[in-house]
């Protein structure tokens, strides 16, 4: 045959061939495609490359990525330890456990970042180690918690693992086998994920932080596998799980409010619009890092599902308002329970900062907060802020005043926040705050370039601390700190707002009568709530003056108080420091007595008391070497109790602050009116006291009656001025017009601050 009688029948059977394959489904290797995916939820593929150029000229991050390789090779150089699990939080076992998950999340990372096989090697044999511990656990052996883990006593724990075991299995996925890949998923996270979920519908079908951890948990290693039906029961909950509503846990608490679970109704029901999480800072921060880190991997992921852009980007919103919630060293105010000292250079805030920079439209004032803490996360976000931060686009977080509204449709009250030169009220008339809320409507707490003046106590907890309680809440927190007493708040017959009943409490919020801060001279917060006592209205107005012949800004407090019945009222006053001197007279007992015998009372010394003869009481002290004095009008035959923490408390649990309670017996109704000033300072080393006394001569109700509140303040100076408020009308375009002492005061607005002279 000719040799182009070849070619030509081999180009026909090539033909051939092609038309049958445009015939024939092409098929593509999902094993394949899997592996170019990786790793993809937190760090990516095109995040490593622009990560591994920019090494060495980036500062922060470099410095960051040092400290994390010295940590891990450290714990690299030690061996991996998998205890049996048996301890509560602070326990041998619970701390080794939750390490391993915060090294392990870190060497994944370390191992994109520098293509280094050890840290390849320490997390798959980590994980492995893992696949085979876990199949032999049962539930933990501490039987304390409504939903007990097996690596852990509580699933809350557990999930927190589940979460950053996701990111190193991420990371380490492609430096994995298929078959080693099938069995951890098929021994170790398929299983943990049906158990934090289909086997603890009770922990994971809830509105709670405990059920943001679950969702997120599942989300997160459904993401890494690419698990679709994991990553529907992460975002949207258990399906066809009959669950009470109102089901309680060992805290207090419901599952959800209207049939909605999952990561998207956790979203929708403890946020406000504005960025405010319902249970408080302390738990916000807690929360923040599963809500940005899954939103993170799902617009790495799940673009589609636009998770940043949720509820008008409310978690790129909370990163702003939970900054704003801190004093001026980045402490987080204590709002419910909360723990002192926590701050906004825990790691989830590291880490909320970066995704919200990076994510939310590269704010500048951000990139301060970043350099304050001087770490970022080694990821795609971490770059962008230490990039931004190399070319000097930082610009200050300026916090100013600011009222974050409560509820999730920003209905449910509000925590104002008034920011006067070096003073900081944080003012609370919220709703609950699920169940870690407190009873203490209208309460507040001030701050003086960080530091506390007047407190609100927090929590009864020593946090993973073994020796207390295993680490977890005391009963102190239910007998004391949850108790209306332990607050600067109104006490109605010794008895706490709402009973001191959750179920009654989360209920009811209380409403906003004024926030107005426009004027830097004058800035007010004023709430009202008629469901603490049933048939008692509160309402506290707190104000923030500075006057330029005075130093310093001062505070004005006004709680007024009616009811359809008589009763007995106290306003506790939980101020630190040592006294320095009183306006009156006092006894002081030789054994304290405890105050009450329960709601709080029982925690409560008597230590000194006094009668008032009707005029103003002053108390002036120091604390860290500066000088405060609190003013307040009293009645004839008001008693005053001075009063400290830690009576009934024979392990020791509670710290023994001071207090001052003004205390007005058989009253239908009352006006308690007081005056804060921070005015002078003390050198311990020049032995120098400034300003030492109060600059305050009298403070003096004018008027009270249910249209208009009115009260004199008369300063040493010889400045005369009168603060009106009206009780029923607060519409800022109203005109009014009242005679004081024979002069007549018009105003337009809720409010006037008028001077005498």
């Amino acid at each position: 045959m000719h040799i182009s009688n070849y070619i030509k029948k081999g180009l026909f059977l090539l033909v051939i061939m092609v038309l049958m394959s445009c015939n024939k489904e092409i098929k593509p290797n999902k094993q394949v495609a899997l592996e170019a995916n990786h790793p993809s939820i937190i760090l990516t593929k095109e995040g490593v490359k622009s990560i591994r150029k920019h090494l060495g000229t980036i500062p922060i991050f470099d410095t960051t990525l040092e400290a994390t390789k010295a940590q891990v090779d450290a714990e690299i150089e030690k061996g991996i330890d998998l205890p049996v699990p048996k301890d509560y939080s602070g326990g041998y076992t619970h701390e080794t456990h939750k390490k391993n998950f915060l090294i392990a999340q870190k060497a994944g990372v370390l191992y994109q970042i520098l293509d280094d096989k050890k840290y390849g090697d320490y997390v798959k044999d980590m994980l492995f180690g893992y696949a085979k511990l876990y199949p032999t656990l049962s539930k933990h052996p501490q039987p304390r918690s409504y939903a007990r883990g097996k690596i852990f006593w509580q699933c809350l724990n557990d999930s927190n693992w589940l979460v950053y075991m996701s990111q190193a299995y991420d990371c380490v996925y492609n430096f994995l086998s298929d078959e080693e890949r099938n069995r951890l998923e098929n021994d170790l996270f398929k299983p943990f994920a049906d158990y934090i979920s289909k086997e603890n519908p009770q922990f994971f079908n809830r509105v709670h932080n405990h059920s943001t951890w679950g969702n997120v948990a599942v989300g997160m290693i459904a993401l890494v596998m690419e698990d679709d039906s994991l990553l529907q029961r992460a975002l949207y909950g258990l399906k066809d799980v009959n669950l009470d509503k109102k089901m309680k846990d060992n805290d207090g608490g419901y599952i959800n409010q209207d049939g909605k679970v999952g990561f998207f109704a956790n979203l929708d029901e403890p946020f406000s619009p504005d960025g405010y999480y319902t249970e408080g800072p302390y738990y916000q921060r807690y929360a923040s890092y599963p809500f940005l880190i899954f939103a993170q991997a799902l617009q790495n992921k799940k673009p589609e599902l636009k998770a940043f852009q949720y509820k008008d980007s409310v978690l790129l919103k909370s990163v702003s308002a939970l900054i704003n919630l801190s004093d001026a060293d980045g402490d987080f105010f204590l709002l419910n329970d909360a723990q002192k000292g926590m701050s906004y250079y825990a790691r989830s805030l590291v880490s909320a900062v970066d995704i919200a920079y990076h994510f939310g439209g590269n704010n500048p004032e951000l990139l301060s907060i970043a350099e304050n803490q001087n770490m970022v996360t080694l990821d795609d976000a971490g770059l962008a802020v230490a990039l931004a931060i190399k070319e000097e686009k930082t610009t200050p977080f300026n916090k100013k005043s600011i009222e974050l509204l409560d509820g999730p449709n920003g209905d449910q009250g509000a925590v104002g926040i008034l920011r006067s030169g070096d003073l900081e009220v944080v003012y609370k008339y919220t709703t609950h705050g699920l169940s870690h809320g407190h009873y203490d409507k209208l309460s507040y707490s001030l701050f003086d370039e960080g530091d506390e003046v007047a407190q609100d106590y927090g929590l009864a907890r020593f946090v993973n601390i073994e020796q207390k309680g295993g680490g977890n809440y005391l009963k102190e927190n239910k007998t004391w700190a949850k108790q209306t007493i332990a607050h600067n708040t109104i006490v109605q017959n010794e008895t706490s707002h709402f009973k001191g009943k959750y179920d009654i409490g989360s209920k009811h919020h209380s409403e906003k009568y004024i926030f107005d801060t426009r004027n830097e001279t004058i800035q007010l917060a004023s709430a009202k709530d008629v469901n603490a006592y049933p048939g008692t209205e509160l309402h506290r107005t707190m104000v923030t003056i500075k006057d330029s012949v005075y130093s310093n800004p001062y505070v004005l407090d006004i709680m007024r108080v009616t009811s359809d019945t008589s009763n007995q009222y106290d306003l506790p006053f939980y101020y630190l420091g040592q006294i320095m001197q009183t306006s009156f007279e006092y006894s002081k007992l030789k054994t304290p007595e405890v105050l009450g015998s329960k709601n709080g009372y029982q925690h409560l010394y008597r230590e000194a008391s006094a009668t008032s003869n009707g005029e103003n009481i002053k108390l002036n002290w120091l604390n860290k070497n500066k000088f405060y004095s609190y003013t307040a009008t009293t009645l004839k035959g008001d008693e005053i109790i001075f009063g400290r923490i830690g009576a009934n408390d024979p392990e020791f649990n509670l710290r023994n602050d001071p207090t001052l309670i003004l205390r007005r017996k058989n009253a239908k109704d009352a006006l308690y009116v007081s005056i804060i000033e921070s005015h002078g300072t003390y050198s311990p080393v020049s032995e120098f006291a400034v300003n030492a006394y109060s600059n305050i001569e009298n403070v003096q109700v004018l008027l009270n009656s249910e249209d208009y509140t009115a009260v004199k303040i008369e300063i040493k100076n010889g400045i005369k001025q009168v603060f009106i408020i009206s009780n029923k009308n607060n519409s800022p375009n109203k005109e009014h017009s009242i005679s004081l002492k024979g002069k007549n005061i018009k105003w337009k607005g809720a409010y006037t601050l008028t001077n005498l002279n």
